[in-house]
């Protein structure tokens, strides 16, 4: 499933810098669809270089990120359960800064 993946805020330093990444992520094994707790996984495996702590916590991502999925608040969406579709756009923006 072709997605489109943007780290802001901060994000995009655990990611080599790179805010915009066009990704293909196959939906796990035994599953038609791909929901968003799939694609933290993924993300958290392919994607974050260094320092996953600052953007995950167990299977979600930390307090202080806001995840939207083409342009609506995850939390709107079902926020784990989040289905995906080919196509979509994810972004992930740190609310969080040091003072």
């Amino acid at each position: 499933m072709q997605l489109t993946l943007e780290f802001g805020g901060g994000l995009e330093l655990l990611c080599d810098s790179v805010k915009v990444h066009n990704v293909d992520v196959v939906p796990p094994k035994g599953s038609e669809r791909l929901i968003m707790k799939d694609l933290l996984s993924w993300v958290g495996t392919n994607l974050i270089k260094e320092r996953p702590e600052m953007f995950m916590k167990g299977d979600s991502v930390r307090p202080g990120v806001l995840v939207l999925v083409n342009d609506c608040d995850w939390e709107l969406s079902g926020q784990l359960d989040t289905t995906l579709e080919e196509k979509d756009v994810v972004v992930f923006i740190s609310t969080l800064h040091g003072g």
